[in-house]
């Protein structure tokens, strides 16, 4: 009888210990993941934990997008940023704003042009996205 409690119990721990690490692996302060026809991405990256949490996340997208104001000071980072990816053909893939200084991507294998504005300045970028590595770009305007 004893055997059978002690085996109970031992279940009912590892029951529990794997559901703490499974809480742990998906941070509740990660913003959601949002989908936009075939494209899905998530925006953010306001506060510590949430920027913290994005940061952790960038190795799963195969695009990092990257918003900052340069200041005297520094860098800033900058939210609510227009942004439009399109593909080799010209077609719009992508048409958002960005919730936050960081914007991760799933895009397929190609070459895309990525368009942000801040105050009226708009920057395009050509990206190739490749299997099995990250495209990384930083969008800097001055303040």
């Amino acid at each position: 009888m004893k055997r059978c409690s002690i085996l109970r119990l031992s279940a009912t721990a590892l029951v529990l210990v794997g559901g703490m690490k499974l809480a742990l692996a998906t941070p509740a302060s990660l913003p959601p993941v949002q989908q936009a026809g075939g494209v899905s991405y998530l925006s953010g990256g306001v506060g510590s934990d949430q920027s913290a949490a994005i940061k952790d996340e960038m190795h799963n997208y195969p695009l990092v997008l990257e918003f900052v104001g340069k200041t005297n000071y520094g860098n800033d980072y900058l939210a609510d940023i227009p942004v439009q990816i399109s593909d080799a053909h010209g077609t719009v893939l992508l048409d958002t704003n960005a919730r936050g200084p960081f914007m991760l991507v799933s895009l397929p294998r190609g070459r895309y042009t990525v368009t942000a504005s801040y105050n009226g300045k708009q920057e395009r970028r050509t990206v190739n996205v490749v299997s099995g590595a990250h495209a990384h770009e930083m969008f800097v305007w001055p303040m």
